[in-house]
């Protein structure tokens, strides 16, 4: 089980990777829309607008207030149809932004006691420097991935943030990655991953019309294709990515699991 958050500046496609690759994840997977900007982007453009935004974020906030996240985030999951993955919907409104901030951690913990149930994460982390941004994820998931297309305003603009993520992951079990849209327009993949000094994980190519199936739901996604070869082939590469990281220390929950299922050998209970 890892968790993976993705990020950027500007608008190079955060949601629309993050569904994408929830859509071809081959083992059950949950997509944490946790973009502050408010108003879920995946509920109005993959699903089109056809399902009530009627929890989320917003619900696991005011649970963490008795302490309940990991008991209530179960309840505010939708199911992503013709995948293996479960949507968390992000906040209905920036005006929450704020409210989101006490959230982060706890929703951490919970994301991280998943590994019982075998689920991966995605998250969603939308646009950095937000407001109620969700800092907590970007440093302490088992990846952090930087999204950015190729051109050289797109990397003038992460160049500070990949910095910053650099010195705040050092040292910790959280892997710094990078993923480009649109390889070659100007820069190649190895270039802008040599440019900010991160490890690149990833390329994707720049497809307006394939992309428009994810973010605004126009179309089907299709059973095979380049845009599916590209995602699998990016999700398989993030998996490997995580991997070959540092093993996480585990939650107290994990803990109290791993000392209470036996450990088995051979000839019969240890």
């Amino acid at each position: 089980m890892a968790i993976f958050t993705v990020a950027g500046t500007g608008s190079p496609g955060v949601s629309s990777l993050t569904v994408g690759l929830g859509l071809v994840w081959p083992r059950p997977v949950l997509v944490v829309e946790a973009d502050p900007t408010g108003g879920s982007g995946i509920l109005a453009g993959y699903f089109r607008g056809q399902v009530a935004h009627c929890g989320g974020l917003i619900e696991l906030a005011m649970a963490q207030r008795q302490g309940r996240v990991a008991d209530e985030l179960p309840q505010q999951l939708l199911d992503i149809p013709g995948s293996q993955a479960k949507l968390l919907p992000g906040s209905r409104s920036h005006s929450q932004a704020a409210s989101l901030v006490p959230l982060w951690p706890a929703l951490l913990d919970a994301l991280r006691d998943l590994d019982a149930t075998g689920q991966d994460v995605l998250v969603d982390a939308g646009r950095l420097g937000l407001e109620g941004s969700p800092r907590p994820l970007l440093v302490g998931s088992d990846v952090t991935l930087l999204l950015t297309r190729s051109t050289l305003p797109a990397l003038v603009a992460l160049s500070s943030w990949a910095e910053t993520l650099r010195e705040e992951t050092a040292g910790t079990p959280t892997q710094l990655g990078l993923v480009v849209v649109g390889e070659g327009q100007p820069y190649s993949g190895r270039e802008v991953a040599d440019t900010l000094r991160v490890p690149l994980v990833a390329t994707l190519p720049w497809d307006r019309r394939s992309a428009a199936v994810l973010s605004r739901g126009r179309g089907t996604f299709p059973r095979r294709g380049a845009l599916r070869s590209s995602l699998d082939a990016a999700g398989a590469a993030m998996r490997s990515f995580a991997a070959s990281g540092q093993r996480r220390p585990l939650t107290p929950l994990q803990e109290l699991l791993a000392r209470s299922v036996p450990k088995v050998k051979v000839g019969g209970l240890q």
